[in-house]
Order: structure tokens, then C-alpha cells, then sequence
């Protein structure tokens, strides 16, 4: 990389000044095809954010994240407590994906994907160009007085952004307490739910703080993930990058000249004209390098490139490119990390995708009763050892169990005797439990301690089998 002189910028960031105060940022109104493309990108997501909990599949919320009942849906498939292990294995596999996304392609997800991102750039300062205008309309509003155009804008522009951050938090709450409870929550009003409510209103407080005051903030100074830039990004990760070998050339960068041959003179291409540190929503120079505040949104890239199409030099001066192809020219390849990364990926996503097959609808647990010991009993002259057992029947799906019973599959011989009603109903999303015996007659056990293997079924149907251990007398050792 080029040599920086003054390194002055890495001992603060750009959004708090020399006295340790907000400085606010004004950035420029990007436009260009990149900006064009995630605008595209952006607007699905966001399309896709607001109609995914609202979305059933097979009765099952598209979406759903419910810390407090313990239960998650996703891509419809329902999750339990019993099943997490298999939410476990998938925020691996995420962690696994964007490690590997990282060492890869640096920080484009925020840039792109980030729900941060998509809403503060292309909702809300959308919304503040329209109402305040580019940067230097910004600029001045924010100095002038208060009079009535101001205070005008400013409370056109805050009501619009408390609307918007009111529908987020209520999206975002039917994410963890279900799209169901929030449409009833509005039909009955407030009052009926007010603990809902009070959630609600903290959500969107949180939402508007942070479009309308922390900002860029949250992805330099809140958010983890950008720290982690410093260990995953290398020398051959694809990142936004400015082209020092071109741009500075042997005698550094200049303003624009006409008729002056930038290349016989050994001035870079670089203009010095800071549209690149105008437009970036974080208020960073890209030329300086990698840097902790870069979401890799391209905005810089847009900008550099209409800027060298003005002055007639050639686009790429900014660009997605690694420090290898810069310094030295070599193209972009897995490098051995890389493929290391993805080879536990790929078997993490083998061993999700088997469990998810072997999965069941309903999950049976049948446990011996703890302090209870086994007693003798006499059926049909016959002397049969007999413990006491719970169960627990969970219903994973959106559809009623009528006739779930169980059956004894090994020893054969033993019968299993449930106290109350043999025949068990498991309401949808639900579960049944209650108490159950076995009996094993006592000439087919051949040790103090047997393993029995016990067979759910849903009629004729069996949908699961499930295992516990049975005691006898010692002295069958």
C-alpha cells in the first residue's frame, strides 16, 4: 500500500470531533449503477422483511423468533426446545458463512445486506434529501436559525421518521411474539395488552434513536462484526478499495489541469476533488486504506468513476479489488483459509439437512419416575416386574393428534398401561403428558437393568420410537 504520512485519522473516527463531540455527517447524494443495483437489492429485502412474519406455511409463521414461549419458526418449519440443537447447528453455520463471506469479499454484507444499512440509507436519508435537500442544503439548514422553514422540515422529517420507526418495531415485535398477536393486539387496542404495548413503545423509542441521532454510529462503534475486519481480512480479500499504484503514481496526488499529461509529469489520477469522502455515509477518505468504519456500500466507487468520466481518465480508480491485485497484479483465488472455511461449512450444512430428514413431527419422552423403584406383580400367574414412567408429548406441527398410543417394541412380552385414557389427543403446537406403566414379565429379563424401546404411533401410523431404560432385581446379574 501506499505510504500514508499522516496517520492522524486512525487515532479517532469520523464521527466524533477533536473535542470527543457528535460530529454530524453530511454525506453527498450517491447515484450510479452500483447505487442503482442496491436500491433494487435493498427494497426485496426490506419487501421481504415486512411480508415474511406474515407469511404461513403450512400454518407455520414463515418467520418466527419467540425467545419467551421458546419456539422458532424458519422458512415455516417449526421449531421446539427439543429441537435446539438444530437452531444451534444453523446460527453456526451463519456465523461459519459471513466468517467465510468476510475473508472473502470483506464487509460487503453490511453494505448490502444490513438491515442497518438498507433502512438508513435507503428509507431515511432518502427521506431527509427529500425534505432537506443534498449535503450542502443540509449544511445550511443545520446552521440557520429557527425559523419557520426550519422548524417546518425538521418536524415534517421526525414525524415521517417516528411513522416508520412505529411500523419497524411493530414488524419486529410479530418477529418474536408472532404476526397473529400483534393484528389481534391492533384490533383490540392498547389497553387489552397493555405489557405488549409497553414493549412496543420501548422498540420503536429504540428504532427512532437510532435512525434519527446514533446513525452511522451503530455500524462504528455498536455493531461486533466490524471489528472482526481486523482478524478475517487479508491481503486477498475482495474489499472496496482505492487504486494507490494508479491513483498516486511516483509524485502523489493533483487537482485536475487541462492539458497537462498527468502520466509524463508522474502525477497519479487521483483529482484530490473528495467526492469520495463527501458521498460516504461514514464520513471516512478511502484513500487512506482499510478502515474499521468502511461498510463496503460503493458509494465511492459510483462517485470516482463519474468523476474520472468528467475529466476523461479511466473508471476503476476505486473499485472492488484485493491488495495483491493492486500492489501486484495477481487475480483473486481461494486461498487454502479460504477453502478451509468452506469445507466445514459444506459438512455442517450435510449434518443439518440429515437431522432436519430425521426429524419427527411429534417427540415423545418417557422417563422413569426418579426415587421409584420396580415392584412385582402377578398377571395370570405369571410373574411380571413392573416401573412407573412419565411421558411427554409434544406436538410440533399446526395440525391436532387424536389417537396417539404407545407400544412396547422390545422386550417382546411387556405391555405398556397408561394411567387415565390409553388413547392420547395432542393438540396442534401443544403437548400432552401423564403417567404410564410397564410390565415385563421377569423370566425374559436377563439383567438388573434393560434397555426398551418404546414405539409412538398416530393410528396405524408410527411416527416416532423413542428408548429409556428398565429396572429388575439384582439378582438377575
Amino acid at each position: 500500500m501506499a505510504t500514508i504520512h499522516d496517520e492522524s485519522f486512525r487515532d479517532s473516527i469520523g464521527t466524533i470531533d477533536k473535542d470527543g463531540k457528535r460530529a454530524w455527517i453530511y454525506p453527498k447524494k450517491p447515484s450510479g449503477p452500483f447505487y442503482n443495483k442496491r436500491k433494487i437489492v435493498s427494497y426485496v429485502l426490506i419487501l421481504f422483511l415486512f411480508a415474511a412474519p406474515f407469511i404461513k406455511v403450512n400454518g407455520n409463521q414463515f418467520l418466527l423468533f419467540n425467545v419467551i414461549d421458546r419456539k422458532f419458526n424458519i422458512l415455516g418449519f417449526p421449531f421446539w426446545p427439543q429441537d435446539f440443537y438444530l437452531v444451534v447447528i444453523s446460527l453456526i453455520i451463519g456465523v461459519v458463512f459471513v466468517t467465510l463471506f468476510t475473508v472473502s469479499f470483506g464487509r460487503i454484507f453490511c453494505g448490502w445486506i444490513c438491515p442497518q444499512t438498507i433502512f438508513m440509507e435507503m428509507v431515511f436519508r432518502r427521506i431527509e434529501y427529500w425534505i432537506d435537500g443534498d449535503r450542502g442544503a443540509q449544511v445550511r439548514l443545520d446552521k440557520q436559525p429557527w425559523n419557520s422553514e426550519k422548524i417546518r422540515k425538521r418536524l415534517l422529517k421526525w414525524f415521517i421518521f417516528f411513522v416508520i420507526s412505529f411500523s419497524i418495531a411493530n414488524v419486529f415485535l410479530a418477529y418474536i411474539i408472532g404476526s397473529d398477536v400483534v393484528i389481534q393486539m391492533m384490533k383490540d387496542g392498547p389497553a387489552d395488552h397493555m405489557g405488549r404495548f409497553v414493549g412496543l413503545v420501548i422498540f420503536t423509542a429504540a428504532f427512532y434513536f437510532i435512525f434519527t441521532w446514533f446513525r452511522e454510529q451503530v455500524c462504528v462503534i455498536a455493531c461486533p462484526y466490524g471489528r472482526l475486519q481486523g482478524v478475517l481480512l487479508d491481503n486477498k480479500s475482495i474489499i472496496v478499495a482505492y487504486d494507490h499504484v494508479r491513483g498516486e503514481a511516483e509524485n502523489g496526488r493533483a487537482k485536475f489541469k487541462k492539458g497537462i499529461d498527468r502520466a509524463a509529469e508522474g502525477i497519479g489520477d487521483c483529482i484530490d476533488c473528495k467526492q469520495c469522502v463527501n458521498v460516504c455515509p461514514t464520513g471516512i477518505d478511502i484513500r487512506n486504506g482499510t478502515q474499521l468504519e468502511c461498510v463496503n456500500c460503493t458509494a465511492c466507487i459510483d462517485e470516482c468513476d463519474h468523476m474520472m468520466d468528467s475529466v476523461g481518465l479511466p473508471r476503476g480508480l476505486i473499485r472492488y479489488a484485493s491488495e495483491s491485485e493492486i500492489s501486484e497484479g495477481t487475480k483473486f483465488k481461494f486461498s487454502l483459509r479460504q477453502k478451509g472455511y468452506t469445507a466445514v461449512l459444506c459438512i455442517l450444512v450435510t449434518i443439518l439437512v440429515g437431522l432436519l430428514f430425521l426429524r419427527t413431527d411429534i417427540e415423545a419422552t418417557v422417563l422413569r419416575v426418579a426415587g421409584q423403584t420396580y415392584s412385582h406383580i402377578t398377571v395370570n400367574n405369571e410373574e411380571n416386574i413392573r416401573n412407573v414412567y412419565t411421558f411427554k408429548v409434544v406436538n410440533k406441527t399446526m395440525k391436532d393428534f387424536d389417537n396417539v398410543t404407545f407400544k412396547l417394541s422390545s422386550p417382546e412380552g411387556g405391555v405398556i398401561t397408561v394411567v387415565g385414557k390409553p388413547i392420547i389427543k395432542v393438540i396442534k403446537e401443544g403437548y400432552a403428558e401423564g403417567t404410564m406403566f410397564i410390565d415385563v414379565p421377569q423370566f425374559i429379563l436377563e439383567s438388573h437393568r434393560t434397555k426398551v424401546k418404546i414405539e409412538v404411533y398416530e393410528g396405524d401410523r408410527l411416527i416416532q420410537t423413542t428408548s429409556t431404560n428398565f429396572l429388575g432385581p439384582r439378582t438377575l446379574d
